[in-house]
């Protein structure tokens, strides 16, 4: 499976420096990938915008791909599984999300109040742990979902350090991997983000 073509099916239109941390590559190598993705009509390039997206012959070809991927390893059973597991954090995460921008009350969280924050983010290190061995059990199926894992830990440990926008506030951010995550799982299963 081309990680490059599965980063635009899972983060939408993007450039290449989400690209390069989607995939873990380098960012001229993301773009040179990109180029060559383009030339063979899979993906196109938004002049104006700058931004980097599937085509239909594209999108074809990353759902064969993923389909592929899992039918070789023969672990869609186990996939399912861990994502079950997965469904039942991802509310939680919702919720943390949430409390990190609304305080109680309703009032937005403009992050003065350490106390406050430190709390939250305790609970984001608690959700943490919890999610990393359901992580691992989706790696132990699909390998290629391993890098979340790593991400993850990266944004929470700089959100820790004194980078608050990690929590939920930049395309590096804990939130954002995290739902990066979930549209990974759902394409690799062939499931539809809005089915029932």
């Amino acid at each position: 499976m081309n990680l490059v073509l599965h980063a635009l099916r899972c983060v939408g239109s993007t450039g290449p420096t989400r690209v390069a941390w989607f995939t873990g590559l380098d960012e001229f190598a993301a773009e040179s990938a990109l180029i060559d993705l383009a030339v063979a009509g899979l993906v196109t390039h938004d002049r104006d915008f700058g931004g980097w997206s599937l085509t239909e012959p594209g999108r074809a070809a990353d759902a064969a791909a993923t389909k592929a991927e899992l039918e070789q390893a023969g672990t869609r059973p186990a996939l399912t599984a861990a994502f079950d597991d997965f469904l039942v954090l991802n509310p939680e995460l919702l919720d943390l999300c949430t409390a990190w921008q609304v305080r109680p009350g309703g009032v937005i969280n403009d992050h003065t109040d350490t106390a406050y924050d430190t709390r939250v983010l305790s609970l984001f290190a608690d959700f943490h742990a919890r999610a990393v061995p359901v992580i691992a059990a989706l790696a132990a199926a699909v390998p290629r979902f391993d890098r979340y894992s790593h991400r993850l830990t990266t944004a929470l440990r700089r959100a820790q350090a004194g980078e608050l926008d990690r929590v939920a506030d930049t395309l590096d951010s804990f939130h954002t991997i995290w739902a990066e995550l979930h549209e990974d799982l759902l394409a690799t299963q062939g499931i539809a983000r809005w089915s029932g």
